[in-house]
């Protein structure tokens, strides 16, 4: 009789751990869209000082999050449904030339995931991989090309400064890694993570305005629980949300994990610009919990300008 109780006992602590592992993604429906539509806020948590236009730019040229689609129209659908702005969908990378960047009141890096030769979008669509992303440049000599890539980022980088907004969703962080001044601009670089599972984001300030949405209770979801390197170890941002690591699985990646405070969104000033990190999600399904969705709104009218809160580091984080 023991052997049957030990399958037992195997079965149970399988499907234990089986949310974490085996989350399904999907493709976007109208459905789904719906779904998102009928839970997202309804009013935005202040009312734009103007008409607000975001750029949404999803291309990825290394490792594809198969949510991108699905933060695309969560995006969308958030400022839609709010009226707090107006979304552009693209994967172009002209929309980042300074006459074209400067319609927008603030930018969306969804998942960008870069080739990790340069961790750099621009110079893949242009250099790396312009076979496959870049086609129409192939005529430009190398010299042309990798000028252009650098042109690009300059007037993302410039944009931001001069009052831009910037958004940075989940892999959108891994983008331009390899820049010192960019992690510096967002707050961070990307490091690794552990494996996909369910995570438990604690609130930093239960009383910031971002924050109201989750009442001050932890969110948990399955994800994957990103750690930062570069400028993160600054710490110069207002934190948000916090992963609870002792709730993660042990990894030997991740043996001073405990170290510092992992957080996995933020907010913070460069220059005349606004930035807001979010982490959450690598999978859809975070977005079917309505204080998620809130939470990000709040984000991304906080970069627009139109909601004011704190965000200067909290003293006692350095």
């Amino acid at each position: 009789m023991k052997t049957p109780i030990l399958i037992v006992l195997g079965l149970l602590a399988l499907t234990a751990t089986a949310p974490a592992t085996g989350i399904k993604s999907f493709k976007v429906t109208p459905e789904w869209e719906q779904k998102i539509q009928q839970i997202a806020p309804r009013i935005a948590p202040v009312k734009p000082k103007a008409e607000r236009k975001v750029l949404v730019f999803s291309l990825t040229t290394g490792y594809k999050h198969w949510c991108i689609p699905h933060t695309s129209a969560m995006v969308k659908i958030l400022g839609e449904k709010s009226g707090a702005y107006t979304t552009i969908l693209s994967n172009n990378i002209e929309q980042f030339l300074p006459l074209n960047i400067s319609q927008y009141d603030a930018i969306v890096l969804n998942n960008n995931c870069p080739d990790r030769k340069n961790r750099d979008v621009f110079l893949d669509a242009l250099v790396n991989k312009v076979d496959k992303y870049g086609a129409k440049y192939k005529d430009l000599s190398l010299e042309e090309r990798n000028a252009f890539a650098l042109k690009l980022y300059n007037s993302l980088t410039t944009y931001i400064a001069n009052g831009g907004g910037l958004i940075v969703l989940h892999g959108g962080i891994t983008n331009f890694n390899n820049s010192g001044e960019f992690s510096e601009i967002v707050g961070g670089s990307f490091n690794f993570h552990p494996k996909q599972q369910q995570v438990t984001l604690n609130i930093v300030d239960e009383t910031h305005a971002l924050t109201k949405p989750f009442g001050g209770e932890p969110f948990v979801h399955i994800d994957e629980p990103y750690l930062f390197n570069g400028a993160y170890t600054k710490l110069n941002f207002r934190p948000l949300l916090e992963i609870d690591v002792a709730k993660l699985h042990p990894d030997k990646r991740a043996k001073d994990i405990a170290e510092i405070p992992r957080y996995v969104s933020w907010i913070k000033r460069h220059e005349q610009g606004r930035v807001f990190f979010c982490s959450p999600s690598h999978n859809a399904q975070s977005f079917e919990q309505p204080v998620l969705l809130e939470f990000i709104l709040g984000g991304i009218q906080y970069t627009l300008g139109d909601l004011d809160c704190p965000d200067a580091p909290p003293a006692h984080q350095h």
